[in-house]
């Protein structure tokens, strides 16, 4: 089952965030509403898919900074910007912080609806990889130093004689740590195991 999305409305203008909120209400989302950048980090951080529509010039925290305090935390948010003092550095800055739009008010309603779509999608593909991520770290958890080590050397394209000798310990023995690391990570193939090696970062300098 699909989890739900919130979204989250951040305007220090009173008339806009209504005017938001209930746009948004009225098309079946749900919705939260936020006076400030300090309000909305006072919340907990959601868990499930969401995004956040975010004014750039408010009083206190901008929505620029807002957007940088997000990414450093370890659960960035897609956001959309919203603002009716816009320019081009500006916009500039919010696009390659990652926004998924910048729209100017008064901006059109569907426009506005149709960024929140792409926000929502981005967030929950985040999300999944971020699940992927934590059952790959929990496999790799259960290897062995050993076999920690001959992950990180096949995975670069070594042969197990190579490995063996780089290890100091015979091809035959590579072979079965090489069979274990293959159970343990769930992987059907060498190509599988590449990847997930790639998606740990893992490589032969990091685990020596």
């Amino acid at each position: 089952m699909m989890v739900e999305s919130t979204v989250f409305v951040v305007d220090d203008d009173p008339s806009v965030r209504r005017s938001v909120v209930r746009l948004l209400e009225s098309a079946g989302l749900r919705v939260e509403g936020f006076p400030s950048g300090e309000a909305f980090l006072e919340r907990e951080r959601p868990t499930g898919p969401g995004c956040v529509v975010l004014d750039v010039r408010m009083s206190g925290m901008t929505g620029l900074e807002l957007q940088r305090r997000l990414r450093a935390s370890g659960r960035p948010m897609a956001i959309v910007f919203i603002t009716g003092h816009g320019d081009v550095p500006m916009s500039v800055a919010a696009m390659k912080g990652g926004a998924v739009d910048f729209l100017l008010k008064p901006f059109d309603d569907e426009a506005l609806l149709a960024a929140i779509a792409r926000a929502i999608g981005r967030d929950r593909e985040w999300l999944h990889e971020q699940q992927e991520l934590a059952v790959l770290r929990a496999r790799c958890d259960r290897l062995t130093p050993r076999e920690q080590q001959v992950f990180g050397l096949v995975t670069t394209g070594l042969l197990n004689k190579q490995v063996a000798a780089q290890l100091g310990t015979s091809e035959k023995t590579i072979k079965v740590h090489r069979a274990r690391v293959m159970a343990k990570m769930e992987a059907g193939s060498l190509a599988d195991l590449v990847r997930y090696a790639e998606r740990l970062q893992i490589t032969a300098s990091h685990l020596d």
